[in-house]
Parts: structure tokens; sequence; C-alpha cells
């Protein structure tokens, strides 16, 4: 089980390959967790957004769970899945299912569409914080419609059983607030603000694009930590113009097609409503290859 001290350094949200009709490519995800691994990750999130969670079938979220612990084999590297839905029921059910098949820690995304109060909110977690996985709370208020008020996050925070957050809340005075009074660690959930996530507190990412240059994010947080913040600083910044190409259009899109240009997977397949990139995306990404 993941542990609270454990939830630093950079945890990558894998992308879930398909093949062309649209089944789950598992010689591709095993490929891919192979080389992320061998790029010094500290943790890899499955059945995340960049995953395409919503349209995963339990049988293949835990099928490519099971794939991870066995690539990942004996390396110390935590397993987070992704079991958050906006049904309290379906997330406690979803959580002790990652439990069973041997997830190291749940990600917990915040209730979406239904737009509970922030009470609401803070006993979904209490249930979920219940069922003995560790739970880690996912902030994304452009996708549920709803923001946490610091108060509230607080209180997720304080109950046994929440280890930490992922904070997608679109800038830095969330990570900020939370550190400036101590804190449960928080992981940056938006890309372009990783190092200056760093600066105010975070103690690492949950970063998509380090799909792309793993080892480059791994040496960013590394120099970070050994005080080298100039460097860590000059490091990102190389990496920034490509981070917000990845996320010019939705997220995986971008990515899934890179990665497969890249020869990383198979194919690029997207299930629906996400479609493929533009023309003019592919142009802008083309040095990249």
């Amino acid at each position: 089980m993941l542990t609270e001290q454990q939830l630093k350094g950079i945890f990558i949200p894998i992308v879930t390959p398909f093949h062309p009709n649209g089944e789950v490519d598992e010689e591709s995800f095993r490929n891919l967790v192979s080389r992320l691994i061998g790029d010094g990750i500290h943790g890899l999130v499955v059945n995340g957004t960049t995953g395409e969670s919503p349209t995963m079938k339990q049988q293949e979220w835990e099928a490519v769970t099971q794939a991870a612990k066995e690539t990942i084999g004996s390396v110390r590297v935590p397993i987070v899945l992704g079991t958050g839905t906006n049904d309290t029921a379906s997330t406690v059910r979803r959580t002790e299912q990652a439990g069973l098949i041997g997830a190291d820690a749940a990600l917990v995304v915040v209730p979406y569409y239904n737009r509970p109060s922030q009470q609401g909110i803070i006993e979904h977690y209490r249930k979920v914080a219940e069922v003995g996985v560790p739970v880690i709370l996912y902030e994304i208020p452009s996708r549920t419609g709803v923001s946490l008020e610091v108060d509230t996050v607080r209180t997720i925070l304080d109950m046994d059983g929440v280890i930490g957050m992922k904070d997608s809340s679109g800038g830095v005075q969330l990570v900020s607030e939370l550190s400036r009074c101590g804190s449960k660690p928080v992981l940056c959930g938006e890309d372009a603000y990783f190092y200056a996530s760093l600066c105010c507190g975070a103690k690492g990412g949950m970063l998509a694009s380090a799909h792309l240059h793993t080892e480059r994010f791994v040496h960013i947080y590394n120099r970070f930590i050994s005080g080298l913040v100039s460097e860590a600083k000059l490091e990102f910044g190389e990496l920034l113009p490509l981070i917000r190409l990845l996320f010019a259009e939705p997220n995986p899109a971008p990515l899934k097609w890179l990665l497969a240009e890249q020869g990383l997977i198979a194919n690029g397949t997207l299930r629906l409503p996400l479609t493929p990139i533009s023309v003019k995306l592919r142009e802008q990404l083309q040095p990249y290859i």
C-alpha cells in the first residue's frame, strides 16, 4: 500500500493503447509500462483521465492493472488505480475492487456532473476512505463542474485513509495555501504548472506529458529537491512548448498521436467521444517526432 511519505516524485497517468477496432492493446501497454519504469518514474496511475477511464469497462481496467503489476515485477513502483465516479456507492465498490486486485492506492476524483455541495463531497470521501485502500483526492474543477474550498480540502486530507491529493485546479493558489498551513503531500496535475507547483510546496507531479522525455522530468524533480532550483527551472522551460501543444486539444489525443508516431505504442486509436487531433496540431507536433 502507498503511504503518505511515498507520495512524491513523478507519477505517470498512463494512456490505455487501443487496437484500431477499439480493443485494449495489452502488448503496447506492457511495452510502455516497461519503458516508463526504466526511465525511473516514482509511480504509475492506471485508468485515470489520460487512460480514458470514462470508456473503460471494469474487466478492462482490472486487466491493465494486472498487466502493469506483472510488467513492473519486483521493481518498487506503486500502482494507483483511478476509481472515482459521481456515485458514492459505485466509487466505494470500485475502490474495494482496487484493493482486491493489488492496487497500492486509489485516485478518486471529485464527483462530477451532479455538482454536490461541499458537505456532500466531504461525505463522499469519508465513505471511500473507510474502504481501507489509500485514497488520493483528485481536484479538477474544469472537468467536474465544482471547485473545492480550501477548508473542504483540509477536511478531506485530515481523514484517516486519505494520503494526499492531485491538484489540477489550474494554478498554484491551492497548493500554496495548503503548504503554508501544513498538509499531506500534493502532486501537481497541471503539467504546465509543474515547476511553479514545486516552488509552492508540491511534492511532485502526476503528469501526462511525462510519457515523453520521461527521464528529463525525473531529472528536473531530482534537481529541484537537491537544491538546484535554477537548473531545474531552465530544463523545465525547454519542455514547456511541447507541454502546451500536448494540451492544445483534448487530452490524451495529442499525446497518443505523438506516442504512435514515435513508435512507443502501435497506434493512437481513441474511443469516442474523443476524436483524432487536427491537421494543424499534427503539423505543430512534427518537430517532436
